[in-house]
């Protein structure tokens, strides 16, 4: 039986719960990586590491709510703290103690967090950062990087400057004050000259997509010290990377002080929050002018901005994960995880690598090159493999395969968090040999 017979054969409990939300969602998904063909698992309940499909299937995770669980599913004091808030309310209308606790954490934590303005979402943050970068500095010009993800606002939607035709619904105007670039100081140096209206360069802190591209070696330091010197806001997006990378994110392992810095995620403990935070001179354009002034106000409505179980559970899943003992637990079993996947790969023969940085993992099944049974630092594999990636019809088998075999993938790879054990790593490192098997039994490997 092939690996997606198997999978349809397994799930149909599943099937049948997309063939319902299909008629109410489109394309019968709520995000556009749950999209998987022919349908995805639907979820019913998780604990720890582990969470439980509607077939009653118990799967390793590691998906870790999108990188918002550093602490798995459900962690004690995140979910009492939690708990304690819903029977007091959810929503006041009103300022509360939680979101000063909250702000104090984040400033406690992350290096350049002066002053912290609180959001729903990590798309809301980056979108704020870029505001306040163009009011502080009056040039509405920025700068991303190719495949770098911030979101999917229209100012970060041009992904790659090797896209074929604007974004669908984002007009051309928009997408002109945008420059996508590659990782390249001397393509920064020449944009920043020729244009003469950058205000902000913005940086996956890690690469694109979290690392799938790593950033190379010295980048940020010296593009940092651009900005510095060019009056540009250099704005370092941590989403992804901040707790998680370290307590203090890419930041604080680098020696960097961003000007402002975008947060979601582990923020929030896995409930719904995102932030900029950055020096005084820049937040303070979220301020309230003194009567009588004209100081320049950004806006900032939210209906959900720092909601009460959003700050209680940040609260207490940031005074957890302060210490750094849960990112160096969890960037261990990843690092065991990566050398044993790829031990497999080298017992069977198969070219890639999989690779990562901190406690993710990325899958490439390609090129030529056979890996060793170790762990690889991205920055030194080769750049056009990691660029091409796997073609999709490999990386969607892979993810039903290992679905079959009991480990959730988050696309071609995943998160690990400090709860994972090494009987989990040990349990993935066999479902990988098995699904490698397969698929090189049908000629997709």
């Amino acid at each position: 039986m092939s690996i997606e017979q198997t999978y349809v054969e397994r799930n149909p409990a599943s099937a049948r719960l997309y063939q319902r939300a299909g008629k109410v969602l489109p394309s019968g998904v709520t995000h556009d990586s749950r999209f998987v063909r022919p349908f995805p698992v639907y979820a019913e309940r998780a604990a720890g590491a582990r969470k439980w499909d509607a077939d009653g299937h118990e799967l390793i995770d590691y998906v870790m709510g999108h990188g918002a669980l550093m602490l798995g599913h459900n962690y004690p004091s995140v979910i009492e703290a939690a708990q304690a808030q819903l029977a007091l309310g959810t929503h006041y209308g009103a300022s509360t103690l939680r979101e000063i606790e909250w702000a104090e954490e984040v400033t406690r934590i992350v290096p350049s967090a002066e002053v912290v303005r609180f959001t729903s979402s990590g798309t809301e943050a980056t979108l704020m950062a870029l505001r306040l970068a163009r009011t502080h500095t009056g040039k509405p010009g920025v700068i991303k990087f190719d495949r770098h993800f911030h979101g999917w606002h229209d100012y970060v939607v041009a992904n790659s400057r090797y896209s074929v035709g604007a974004p669908a619904g984002v007009p051309q105007a928009t997408l002109d004050s945008v420059s996508v670039l590659p990782l390249e100081m001397a393509e920064v140096r020449r944009t920043v000259e020729e244009r003469g209206d950058i205000g902000a360069i913005i940086v996956e802190s890690a690469g694109a997509s979290s690392g799938q591209l790593p950033v190379p070696r010295g980048f940020l330091h010296e593009l940092q010290a651009f900005c510095r010197a060019q009056g540009i806001i250099f704005i370092m997006d941590e989403v992804v990377t901040g707790f998680r990378w370290a307590p203090g994110g890419v930041q604080e392992i680098e020696g960097l002080k961003p000007d402002l810095t975008t947060l979601a995620k582990i923020l929030a403990g896995g409930f719904p929050g995102g932030a900029v935070c950055g020096s005084r001179e820049v937040m303070e354009f979220l301020r309230f002018p003194d009567p009588g002034t004209k100081t320049a106000k950004v806006g900032h409505p939210g209906t959900f901005n720092a909601n009460p179980l959003s700050a209680a559970a940040g609260v207490a899943c940031l005074r957890e994960i302060a210490d750094g003992r849960h990112q160096r637990r969890a960037n261990d079993l990843a690092a065991q995880l990566r050398a044993g996947m790829n031990g497999v790969m080298c017992e069977l023969g198969l070219p890639g690598f999989v690779y990562g940085q901190a406690s993710e993992f990325r899958v490439v099944i390609a090129g030529t090159q056979v890996p060793e049974a170790q762990d690889y630092d991205p920055r030194d594999l080769p750049w056009d493999l990691l660029e091409e990636g796997m073609p999709a019809e490999r990386a969607r088998l892979l993810h039903l395969a290992m679905t079959n075999h009991g480990a959730h993938l988050f696309g071609a790879g995943g998160l690990v968090s400090s709860v994972h054990t090494e009987a989990d790593i040990s349990r993935t490192v066999g479902a990988w040999r098995e699904a490698l098997r397969e698929m090189r039994d049908e000629g997709a490997a």
